[in-house]
């Protein structure tokens, strides 16, 4: 019987006083939010708190959690045999502390950018829609299933 494993992973959309989002610049993804992965043993707010930092540099707090996303495309990994688990991934709201802006191995840039302003930034499909959905918050969380290859598609999209 094989392994049944999911990707956990967390996503922070940090909003200033000022109305900008914190968005980081990665190596393959383009300008992102950031977040990543849940690791053994760690908790979702750890995580989040963890990879924002990693990422940007910036200390938050997580506030709402605004949409609950499964990526169940299913292909394999860049080695061509290994089958990618399907994502759970969990967008929170958050609040800056302080820190200041800078960059790790996975980013090349961070920055503050007028909430109006993100999408013309973001490419990617998925980041795109999860941050749409943040636009859209009206304090019912988003649940989404999607796929991201071969092509981008929405499979189901509904409140919680």
């Amino acid at each position: 019987m094989a392994m049944l494993t999911h990707i956990v992973a967390v996503g922070g959309i940090v909003e200033n006083e000022q109305g900008q989002v914190l968005l980081v610049k990665t190596q393959h993804g383009g300008w992102v939010f950031p977040g990543g992965q849940v690791e053994n043993g760690e908790n979702l707010i750890v995580a989040l708190v963890r990879e924002i930092k990693e990422e940007s540099g910036i200390d938050i707090m997580v506030s709402s959690l605004v949409g609950v996303y499964s990526n169940t495309a299913t292909y394999k990994w860049h080695d061509g045999v290994t089958d990618v688990p399907t994502k759970v991934m969990l967008d929170f709201t958050c609040k800056p502390l302080g820190g200041e802006l800078g960059t790790s191995d996975e980013t090349s840039d961070s920055r503050w950018v007028d909430k109006n302003e993100v999408l013309e930034l973001i490419t990617a499909p998925a980041i795109r829609t999860r941050f749409q959905a943040y636009l859209d918050f009206s304090g019912n969380t988003t649940y989404m299933e999607y796929v991201t290859k071969p092509n981008f598609a929405v499979k189901l999209e509904r409140t919680i």
